[in-house]
């Protein structure tokens, strides 16, 4: 049962690390996206530098990776214990292992090892890992980004509004303890990873929708 556990992690990982954003702008223009805009990977860095088209495409390949992650274990792990690798335990075990895969989809996509491990924000990703956990607390999540990006038009404090509503949610729709501490940890995970994005919020000089950051690269 180890080794299974041990194979859908590094399944998680391995999804969450497909460098989406990397990939298409160097498939529509030919280039390296971490030299570009914020430097990063997800979508919003490709919409700024590459296109709508092309953030759409990122933005919805990233959010199944997370979703895939997490689907990957609930498909294999009950399938498994009933053809008797484990007992009871396992099958209690389930939520643990797919927080963790969860988790691992996150990092997988800001340190993927297909890049150097660098890579995006983990928003779009972790919006995929809480569909295929709790899907009201993904719907839960999206609207807090919708509406503070449509309040402020600026994306990542929509990202950081969401990771927070989701720590918030999980606790509040009587999740399981795993997906508890996933949404915890998740949520200090996402925000930290905008640590750049919150000094510029701080300082006002964020780029909001439609801008393109003052400094290039940074």
């Amino acid at each position: 049962m180890a080794g299974l556990a041990i194979g859908l992690l590094a399944a998680a990982y391995l999804l969450g690390s497909i460098p989406t954003g990397y990939l298409v702008a160097r498939w529509v223009k030919g280039i390296d996206i971490r030299q570009y805009g914020s430097g990063g990977t997800g979508a919003t860095n490709v919409l700024r530098t590459v296109g709508k088209g092309a953030a759409i495409a990122v933005l919805i390949i990233d959010l199944l990776k997370g979703l895939l992650a997490v689907l990957l274990v609930n498909a294999l792990w009950p399938q498994l214990v009933a053809l008797g690798a484990g007992g009871t335990s396992a099958a209690q075990g389930q939520a643990w292992i797919a927080m963790l895969a969860g988790l691992l989809a996150l990092v997988g996509h800001s340190k993927s090892v297909w890049i150097n491990f660098t890579g995006g924000k983990s928003a779009a990703s972790g919006l995929g890992v809480l569909l295929g956990l709790a899907w009201p607390v993904a719907l839960g999540t999206a609207i807090a980004f919708g509406l503070t990006l449509a309040l402020s038009r600026i994306v990542s404090l929509g990202s950081i509004a969401a990771a927070m509503a989701a720590a918030v949610l999980m606790v509040v729709t009587g999740q399981p303890l795993p997906y508890v501490i996933l949404g915890a940890l998740g949520a200090t995970y996402v925000i930290l990873r905008h640590r750049g994005n919150i000094e510029r919020l701080l300082a006002g000089t964020e780029p909001r929708l439609g801008q393109h950051p003052s400094n290039p690269g940074s």
